[in-house]
């Protein structure tokens, strides 16, 4: 190809989506990689997309009034505070887009969600990662005391992907107060409904204490819409305005629209799954540490094993057992909490880990 193209892009690691588990020795497979919910979408919400299908010829409401409406009421906020895109990712784009400047930096944690760096780096900033504490947590004194002139933007993920921990409202309130003011705090929170942690950080009471500070919440995970590419920004509205600048026209279909309507709608027969979701989380967790795994505790709808130079060969035992986790080569694997089905193959695969790695993990 002569073409010419863009410098560096050769540099960047495309995102990888979460593999899809393999049928083996007749087993059922289950797909625990990308933290998706395990269950089918609310029948009053399948009903409602249903019905939406029947105008996807049109185009949908590029301002989606209806939807920014009910998540203004659903948050008490004005309709301006909020923001929309295909998905938390794509509002997280539409954030570094409008705040950055080429070279200008933006902070995170890391390990952390694996988008952060190539949206950064596509957008013409430079990432600037912090690592985690030992414990699997954002190290914030070590972020703050990271903070440059050029740092414009800081990701919190809060619960952090992929290890589940949490921060304390009291550790990020210190945060906020040593970073400087123009510099804008992302509070990610796409785990928030699984985070059940009485002294974690809310995202909503942080943006109304803090004008330096913008929440980020998303339909793919308690919601069950992944598949519609829904998400949402809640911030200051001269933020606001220009998110909508650099969003994608049309990128929120209506099919996405209308579902995120009836979610909201139906947030009490949602929770009800939460609360199974959230009871198997802690069932898996102790049967993990009853393996002798080195499962750390989570807030979000997946644990964290810190398996180190022995995670190729735990990846490929899950594998072996029908399960698609997520490996991160030398560092651990994550696994998404699913149906209680999947969720006893988990555990019994981790007894086989138990007895097959020596030393344990």
């Amino acid at each position: 190809m002569t073409i010419a193209q863009r410098a560096g892009l050769e540099a960047i690691a495309p995102y990888k989506q979460g593999i899809a588990p393999r049928t083996i020795h007749g087993l059922e497979p289950f797909k625990l990689s990308s933290n998706e919910n395990p269950y089918p979408p609310l029948p009053s919400v399948t009903k409602v997309v249903a019905a939406a299908a029947a105008n996807i010829h049109r185009y949908p409401s590029i301002s989606a009034d209806a939807l920014t409406n009910a998540l203004a009421e659903r948050w008490g906020v004005a309709p301006g505070n909020v923001a929309l895109g295909a998905g938390s990712v794509e509002v997280a784009s539409q954030l570094i887009h409008a705040i950055t400047n080429p070279g200008d930096q933006v902070m995170f944690a890391w390990r952390s969600f694996e988008a952060y760096p190539v949206l950064i780096t596509v957008a013409g900033a430079t990432p600037q990662p912090v690592p985690l504490t030992p414990e699997g947590g954002h190290d914030l004194p070590a972020m703050a005391a990271a903070v440059t002139p050029r740092t414009r933007m800081i990701f919190l993920c809060n619960p952090n992907n992929p290890t589940g921990s949490v921060l304390t409202a009291s550790a990020v309130e210190e945060f906020i107060d040593a970073v400087p003011t123009e510099v804008l705090i992302v509070i990610d929170e796409a785990y928030l409904h699984f985070n059940d942690d009485p002294e974690s950080a809310i995202g909503m009471d942080v943006f109304r204490r803090h004008p330096n500070v913008v929440v980020l919440h998303t339909f793919s995970k308690a919601y069950g819409l992944a598949g519609l590419r829904l998400g949402y920004a809640i911030g200051a509205p001269e933020l606001i305005v220009n998110l909508r600048k650099v969003a994608v026209p049309f990128a929120v279909t209506a099919l996405a629209q209308e579902a995120g309507i009836a979610s909201l709608q139906a947030e009490k027969e949602l929770q009800e799954r939460i609360n199974v979701l959230v009871a198997e989380r802690q069932r898996v967790y102790v049967g993990l540490l009853d393996a002798g795994l080195p499962v750390l505790p989570s807030q979000a709808n997946f644990l964290w094993l810190g398996s180190g130079i022995h995670t190729d060969a735990l990846a490929s035992l899950f594998e072996d057992n029908a399960l698609s986790v997520r490996a991160f080569p030398g560092e651990g694997i994550r696994i998404s909490v699913g149906t209680p089905d999947s969720n006893d193959r988990v555990l019994a695969t981790a007894r086989q880990a138990a007895g097959l790695l020596t030393p344990r993990l």
